[in-house]
Order: C-alpha cells, then structure tokens, then sequence
C-alpha cells in the first residue's frame, strides 16, 4: 500500500526512547531547579518556562499527525471495503471484527474489576488526601458532569452514526461518521457496473493513502522532539504528588493493562493468529512509542498500519479494513482503566458493590466502547455515567483527574495493541496473513540509517 518505512524507522525508535527519558528528566528538574520566586513572581519558574517554551512544540507535532488522519482514515477504509469486493466477504470480516473487539474490551473490564477488588486501592487513600484531590480537581469533575448531561441517549448515539453532510463530517473530523460513509461508499463502489470507472476511484483514493503515508513519514522526523516536550509537559503540569498519593490506585492500572496486554493479546495471536508473541510485540514497537507518547489511538494510525502490513504480515485489504475501524472503536485500555476507576471511587466513598452493579460495569463499559466511541473525553464522560448509574459521587472522578493524563499514555498503549492483534487474528482468518521471514522485524529494527 505505502512506501517502504525505509531507513529513519530504526533510529527513530531509538530516538523516542531516549526522548522520553529526557523528557521526564526535564519535567522534573526544571520546576526543582527553578522554582517559583515569591519575589519576583512574573519571572518564569521551570515549571512555566516548560509550558511556554516546550509544550508548543509537543503540540505541534500532534497538530501535524493529526492532519493526516481524517484523509489516511477515509481513503483507506474505503479502499479495503471496495478491495474486499463481495458485500458477504465484507459482512463476514466486519462481524468478526466487531466481534473480537467487543469479547476483548469485556475481557479487559473484567481484568481491571479483578484486580481493583483484589487489591483495594480505594482503602488506602486517607482522608485528608481525598479531600486535597477533590479540591484540587473539582472542577474537572464538574465539567464531566456537564458533558455527560450533554450526552445523547443511545438511538440519538445510533442515528448519529450516519451523517446527513459527509462533508461537514470530515471537516469536523466525526471518525464514526467518517467511518460509515466510507464504507457505504466503499460497498458501492463494489457494485457499480462500469468496472473501469470504479477502479479509477478506488485507484484514486489508494494514491490518497500512499500520499499520506508520505507525509506521516516526513512528520515522523520531528517526532523525537515532540515527544520529549510531551513527555516533559505532562511531568512539570502535573508533577509526582499527585502520582505518588495515587501510587497504589496508578500500579493497580498499569498492572490490569500490562496483563491484559501480555496475558490476553499474546494468546489471542499465538492461539488464533498462529504468530509468536515475541514476533507480534517486536513488529509492533514503533506504535506502540508514538501511542505512549502521543496518547491517540487515531493519530498513531498510520505507524500501526505501516507496522502491521511491513513487521506482522497483514495484507493491505485487512489492515486498511480493521485498523481505522479499531482505532475509533476498540477501545480495550480504556474500558480496563473505567473499571479500575469505578471500584476506586466506591471503595474511596465506602460503597461496596455488588455482583449485579460489577457486571453492570462490564456491559456499560463494553458497550460504550462502541457506542460512546464518537464522544469527545469519551473516558471521562463514559465514568460519569457507570458513577450516576451506580449512585456513586461524580466527586469521585477528581480523584483520578490528577494521574490521568499519564495513565492514558498507558491504555492508548494497550488500544493500539489490541488493534494490532485483531488485525492478525482477522487477516489470519481469511488467509491473508504472510508473516515475514524469521528476523525480518528485528532486521527492520536494527538497520542503520
């Protein structure tokens, strides 16, 4: 489909790594070395001086990936449903598709319920603590509470999915929209009569796609940059306070998604996909840094594609197929994370749920990964309806407000992965996977620019 990845890939793995390490070296230190000056208080502190001076270019960066996903999604989709070309062939790769996301997601919920139940991180916040976070992010809570009274209802959500401007849809960047309509094209284009005419836009909307894999490659170069000022703005914002006082409840996550990342997804792929899961977390490593850094299942999209097609050896037809649908919908970390969250907040409170509300976590959770998919903060909005449904206290989401943003890095981590896995699975399925040669992924990797 695109362009080979060519020489910057390997050194760009690189480069992140150590960008990330500078980056949270400098989030810390700045503010330490620099702290604010009571006599001088419109002199820039460290903490300030980060988000004046490096934030911008982490902004940037997104700003720049980003403008490639609405064409990257649209084009691409539509060119893997028309390149399947039979509408049953296209219903069968759907229903699987939709299918193992949803049994996955609940998987994830049910990981993190296990985990929050088991280890109790709720318990362990005292009083005072509480009371500091709830302070401190009240507001942010009070917005989630507006946004989820904002929130449409579920045929409203249904309804919304099919857009009566596609254009409008694609400057707003609605991806569920975008999503719909270009798989309604796609499947028309699959039964227009005139071949010659459909192949000319099919082939039109795939030089769309190698286009914008071009100017991702070209973006990517800045990327090192962009995520050391990420990295580091995060860090001076939110400080290790916060973290530290959240320590037990932020390890309690991290922990359900790093099982659920090597525990579910490396026997999903070893047992359905047929491919080793040193093979599969290798070949998937460029994703996954720039979905650690940059905190966006749809802004990583086109390395996810580039590293499942070139490392893992799925076929353009299922990537360009499963990937974009994945990175709106599929949602795994996220859900694994809400019902962390939602355990926390009780057990916080002191309300001890039951079974029946635990496993009315499970179905929200699962559903909304679908549903909720084309809600701005769908994370927070989603876990302040699971907490009005429960009759817990929407004061509880400011209690997690403060770890947040790292902990998004974390679960944006596990979506992409998990859309990785299933594109394996899929193409595996309908006997379009050709795993590369042994050594291919690490030759990818260690090839010097």
């Amino acid at each position: 489909m695109s362009p080979k990845l060519g020489r910057w890939k390997v050194s760009l793995l690189t480069k992140i790594f150590v960008a990330m390490i500078l980056g949270v070296i400098l989030g810390l230190a700045l503010p330490a070395v620099f702290p604010p000056d009571p006599a001088n208080p419109e002199a820039l502190d460290g903490a300030e001086f980060v988000i004046v001076y490096l934030k911008p270019i982490g902004d940037l960066f997104l700003r720049l990936i980003r403008m490639v996903v609405v064409p990257l999604v649209f084009a691409s989709l539509l060119v893997g449903t028309a390149s399947l070309g039979d509408p049953k062939k296209l219903g069968r790769i759907g229903m699987k598709t939709i299918g193992i996301y949803l049994v996955t997601t609940a998987l994830a919920i049910t990981i993190g319920l296990v985990l929050a139940n088991a280890v109790q991180p709720g318990s362990r916040i005292d009083q005072d603590t509480r009371d500091t976070l709830i302070a401190a992010y009240a507001e942010g809570a009070a917005e989630a509470e507006i946004s989820m009274g904002q929130r449409p209802g579920t045929v409203d959500t249904l309804l919304a999915v099919v857009p009566t401007n596609p254009v409008e849809s694609l400057a707003r960047g609605d991806m569920l929209q975008i999503i719909f309509f270009a798989m309604f094209f796609g499947i028309a284009l699959t039964l227009v009569k005139n071949r010659e005419k459909a192949d000319q836009i099919v082939g039109f909307f795939d030089g769309v796609t190698d286009a914008m894999i071009v100017v991702v490659h070209v973006v990517m170069e800045l990327a090192p940059y962009g995520v050391l000022a990420l990295i580091a703005a995060a860090i001076a914002i939110f400080g290790v306070q916060v973290l530290l006082s959240l320590l037990i409840y932020s390890l309690c996550v991290f922990a359900g998604l790093l099982l659920h990342m090597t525990l579910v997804y490396s026997t999903a792929v070893w047992v359905l996909g047929g491919m080793s899961p040193l093979v599969f977390f290798r070949g998937i490593r460029p994703a996954q840094a720039i979905a650690f850094a940059t905190s966006t299942s749809s802004g990583t999209l086109p390395v996810t594609m580039e590293c499942a097609e070139k490392n893992l050896g799925v076929s353009e037809e299922i990537s360009s197929f499963v990937l974009p649908l994945g990175s709106t919908v599929n949602m795994d970390g996220t859900a694994l994370y809400q019902g962390v969250a939602t355990v926390f907040i009780a057990q916080v409170f002191g309300f001890d749920l039951t079974l029946g509300q635990q496993l009315t976590i499970v179905l929200m959770a699962t559903l909304a990964s679908i549903g909720a998919a084309g809600v701005p903060g769908v994370g927070i909005i989603t876990l302040a309806m699971v907490l009005e449904t429960l009759g817990l206290p929407l004061e509880g989401i400011a209690l997690i407000l403060g770890v947040d943003r790292i902990l998004d890095m974390m679960r944006t981590t596990v979506n992409v992965t998990g859309d990785a896995a299933v594109a394996v699975i899929v193409a595996r399925s309908e006997g379009l996977l050709s795993p590369p040669a042994p050594g291919a992924a690490e030759a990818a990797v260690s090839s010097q620019p």
